[in-house]
């Protein structure tokens, strides 16, 4: 019995030595380094949180108000830089460009016939490219192995470079938004991959009251007090 029992103990050893070397971390250092370079690529969705007057504009007292629909997938891409302040605090600063579309559709109301129609047959296509200069403060958990959650937050300045007199809207191009999410950081054979959900909140009133200058595009800035802009964002980082 005991032959048995030592003739299992040498077989075994070697497996015992492989599952070892598979419980090896990826990129052990990696965390350690106090400059890391590498770029992003993801999907954004874009909103409006439209302020609509309420007040009749029509000849005969109806209102004109509008909403979002159609949120359209975007596209944003960047350049990561990461400077680590302590351990699980970094700071990153993630410039870079983003594409993406809103749809503004408007309806008019007639009160007193509580009737709503459209008042075009397709809404108003806001297209937006942003040149992107986030600043971001990331807050990581303990390493599980290869893998490790995280929080962000932080500032991000955008720049429209889209925005000029079109979408008989005119609107303001550079805005401020506080943004915030979660994400888990994967640590590969040769480079950290990152899978991150946020959201960009944005903090000005971007319709510029001055509309157009078109007396036909005029009613469709009177019928809103105020635009703010609301970006969500799917990225994948690689480091």
């Amino acid at each position: 019995m005991s032959g048995l029992l030592l003739l299992a103990l040498i077989i075994s050893l070697p497996l015992l030595g492989q599952n070892n070397k598979k419980k090896v971390p990826n990129l052990r250092p990696f965390d350690e380094k106090p400059l890391h370079f590498g770029f992003l690529i993801g999907m954004n969705t874009m909103d409006f949180r439209v302020y609509n007057t309420g007040e009749a504009i029509g000849d005969n007292g109806e209102m004109l108000y509008a909403d979002v629909v159609n949120l359209r997938p975007g596209l944003n891409i960047g350049i990561v830089s990461s400077y680590r302040l302590r351990p699980n605090l970094n700071l990153r600063f993630l410039p870079g460009i983003s594409f993406g579309q809103r749809d503004l559709m408007y309806y008019t109301e007639n009160f007193p016939e509580d009737e709503k129609e459209k008042i075009e047959s397709s809404p108003l296509q806001i297209k937006s490219t942003f040149l992107e200069f986030p600043l971001l403060i990331k807050y990581s958990a303990l390493r599980m192995h290869n893998a490790k959650p995280y929080l962000v937050g932080g500032f991000n300045a955008r720049y429209d470079l889209a925005k000029d007199v079109q979408d008989r809207l005119l609107l303001k191009s550079l805005d401020g938004y506080i943004e915030f999410g979660a994400g888990f950081d994967f640590y590969m054979t040769f480079f950290r991959l990152s899978v991150e959900l946020k959201a960009s909140i944005g903090l000005a009133n971007i319709l510029n009251p001055a509309g157009t200058g078109d007396l036909l595009d005029q009613q469709y800035t009177d019928a809103l007090s105020g635009l703010k802009s609301r970006i969500f964002h799917l990225t994948f980082y690689f480091e």
